[in-house]
């Protein structure tokens, strides 16, 4: 998959394509509903997929500050992306030239000129160019113009309702991890390079690996049981804290991930971390060694999570062979 950052570096071999428009924030499952929309008729033309997305996304530049938390940030959103028929991400930075752009040179400069779009997916609600002026119904009137096909997204339901960036975000608040799993279609992940602390973690007999999430809020917060992945030997399971650690009066969100067991040199990785379950939000704590204590019930409890786990794994798996 190629990543395509701006209209400058489009070539003329991007030209012809099928494509669609979006935020794609979590890459939940109706995200991937569009992409195997968009991949069937790639087939069908023999032509290249190609995800047009924003950075910021639109909102961010609009009220700065006061946008909800992303699911992803951009490279974890490549990654994520990585996993489906994408042959391109062209990434547009979403400033004042774009947001100033009128919609109908946005499809000449975009999707005629850059790109020459064949076929497009967005939703029936898209608004684009200046003063959001550009809708559903001028893209299928250029369509007509211009000789591609215009067509809306298919709803993905779970539950009888839409699955959307804003409902695995409601699920995270709640720190309900299963349901977050069945809207994404995997557990969810945040990731980073390790970096050096303050070495509490060390100091209280528990070495983390701190993580900065290059974040200025998060859709979750708490205490988790995780598995890690990025290190031989992975997924590695573990206990993380996600936030601003009261007990010390951190302001600064920070990811610190505890490994089971484990006494290696991590420092510079660059790692992705998968939420498998909440413990408990965070807590102040009078003194180090009650935050000590906790710690270590933390880490118990996560032990305990993992061999209900893999007894539940072995269960499944034990049945499968009876039945095969």
């Amino acid at each position: 998959m190629q990543l395509i950052r701006g209209l400058h570096n489009l070539k003329p071999e991007h030209r012809g394509c099928v494509a669609t428009i979006g935020n794609f924030d979590g890459v939940h499952l109706g995200h991937q509903a569009v992409i195997g929309q968009l991949a069937e008729k790639a087939d069908e033309l023999c032509l290249p997929t190609v995800v047009i997305t924003f950075e910021p996304q639109p909102l961010e530049y609009f009220r700065p500050g006061q946008t909800p938390a992303r699911l992803t940030r951009l490279r974890e959103k490549v990654q994520a992306l990585r996993r489906f028929r994408v042959d391109r991400i062209l990434c547009l930075p979403f400033n004042h030239k774009l947001a100033s752009m009128p919609a109908e040179d946005f499809i000449r400069c975009v999707l005629r000129e850059g790109l020459d779009v064949k076929y497009l997916v967005v939703g029936d609600d898209f608004r684009f160019g200046k003063d959001r002026k550009g809708d559903f119904a001028m893209l299928q009137q250029a369509g007509q113009q211009f000789g591609f096909q215009v067509v809306n997204m298919h709803t993905f339901m779970i539950d009888n309702q839409r699955v959307s960036s804003t409902r695995v975000r409601e699920a995270l608040n709640r720190g309900d991890l299963q349901e977050t799993e069945r809207l994404l279609g995997r557990s969810y992940r945040m990731s980073g390079r390790v970096a050096h602390g303050e070495k509490l973690g060390r100091q209280l007999g528990f070495p983390t690996a701190n993580i900065h999430v290059h974040r200025k809020a998060t859709p979750l917060q708490g205490i988790f049981v995780v598995e890690v992945f990025g290190i031989e030997g992975e997924p590695l399971p573990g206990v993380a804290s996600l936030g601003t650690r009261p007990t010390v009066d951190g302001k600064k969100t920070i990811l610190e991930v505890y490994l089971f067991g484990f006494d290696r040199d991590i420092y510079g990785k660059y790692l992705q971390v998968s939420f498998l379950h909440k413990l408990r939000d965070e807590e102040k704590y009078t003194t180090l060694d009650a935050l000590k204590v906790q710690i270590a019930s933390d880490v118990e409890n996560a032990k305990q999570y993992f061999k209900q786990y893999q007894q539940e794994k072995n269960n499944f798996n034990e049945k499968r062979n009876q039945r095969g």
